[in-house]
């Protein structure tokens, strides 16, 4: 089932270019639009800080959210050390 897409373009494109590099997006929660989850999942990834991401549903600068999402995905170090590896 394909999940819900976010009301803002930008972040929705955010959230396709972490679904691309394997991040699972999750909608739904308390205060956040839903969550983007690390597909590694690392112990030694950053202790957990980088792994798990909230997505707002209207934050004040749709842009700059949108560009935290991609710098997450981007400078996850798990990711970073298996691109080493190949």
């Amino acid at each position: 089932m394909a999940r819900k897409k976010h009301s803002k373009p930008e972040i929705e494109n955010a959230l396709r270019y972490a679904e691309a590099h394997g991040w699972k997006v999750k909608p739904g929660g308390s205060h956040a639009w839903g969550k983007i989850y690390c597909p590694y999942n690392s112990n030694e990834c950053r202790c957990g800080e980088f792994c798990i991401s909230s997505i707002w549903s209207t934050p004040k600068n749709t842009g700059t959210h949108a560009k935290q999402i991609k710098r997450v995905v981007d400078n996850c170090t798990a990711r970073k050390d298996k691109d080493n590896e190949t």
